[in-house]
């Protein structure tokens, strides 16, 4: 018995290895979020926030030039625990399928914790509702055949121009647009279309109105204003969502896998299979972040 855990033990451990290693969100706009997994400690990510910047003096002719000490602060964010439910392999499946279906289910499990992430995330830094600091603008072109309004190059214009009021700095503004919106500016707008055609991976243009563009097959909802709570049936209009790279952050935490040996399910006969991630995506400033949601 002894033996047979320490084996367990080790199973666990590299399978546990290889999914954080190949937990990376390709071809997905959370590529472009900066990871952080060094600030993670007990399922909870500790965020250092700048205290003031200095002021600059012009022409100053009064010596000496005063100190002041910055003082900074943290965030204390607590990562997600995303679960999988657990998935069972028999002994007949092990010996009559043509591969390694152990590996196969554990490589599931990774790629739905990856896209289930990756949604979450997306709900996450999505912001609550329109604000001074965090616009939330209504599409404003023709109406489609459902009577929704498409979205304009001139609607990403208007964006634009917000987040330049706010001082928003422009390298690393990012936008993920939603399915319709895509399809939107492939009707419109040639120079997006020809960019859209050419692109290898999920990144669309580097530069398209100051946004570097992914696109993403899930968009958080909006309701009369306000965001729609994750997972639930969608009543509101789907939504295209900005943020900046500098004011965004990634972590990923623990990972555990939860498993049984065939040869300890007598009954059953077959081998169980589960993991459980710790993880989170959150917007550290309000500034920077902004949607767009069909009208």
């Amino acid at each position: 018995m002894p033996i047979k855990s320490e084996n367990l033990a080790v199973k666990n451990e590299l399978a546990e290895a290889e999914l954080i290693r190949n937990f990376r969100h390709e071809n997905t706009w959370l590529g472009a979020v900066k990871s952080k997994n060094g600030w993670v400690g007990n399922e909870v990510i500790k965020i250092p926030v700048q205290g003031a910047a200095p002021k600059v003096l012009i022409d100053n002719k009064t010596y000496p030039i005063s100190n002041k000490v910055r003082e900074d602060g943290r965030v204390v964010v607590s990562l997600h625990k995303y679960e999988t439910t657990n998935t069972a392999v028999t002994t007949d499946e092990l010996y009559a399928l043509p591969y390694e279906k152990v590996s196969d289910v554990q490589q599931q499990h990774r790629e739905t914790l990856e896209d289930e992430t990756a949604q979450h995330a997306l709900q996450s830094i999505a912001p609550q509702k329109n604000t001074a600091k965090t616009p939330v603008l209504t599409t404003t072109g023709e109406a489609d055949e459902n009577g929704r309004k498409r979205l304009t190059a001139k609607d990403l214009i208007n964006l634009k121009k917000q987040l330049d009021r706010l001082k928003v700095p422009k390298g690393g503004r990012v936008l993920v647009l939603c399915a319709d919106h895509v399809a939107d500016l492939l009707l419109e707008d040639l120079t997006f279309k020809t960019r859209y055609q050419n692109t290898a991976t999920g990144q669309i243009a580097s530069n398209y109105y100051g946004f570097e563009v992914y696109e993403s097959t899930y968009a958080p909802t909006y309701n009369n204003g306000e965001k729609e709570a994750f997972g639930v049936a969608a009543q509101g209009k789907e939504a295209s969502i900005v943020f900046h790279k500098n004011y965004t952050v990634k972590a990923t935490g623990p990972v555990t896998r939860y498993a049984r040996d065939k040869k300890d399910d007598p009954e059953n006969r077959q081998h169980t299979i589960g993991f459980e991630l710790y993880f989170v995506c959150v917007a550290i400033k309000d500034e920077g972040t902004a949607a767009i949601v069909s009208g």
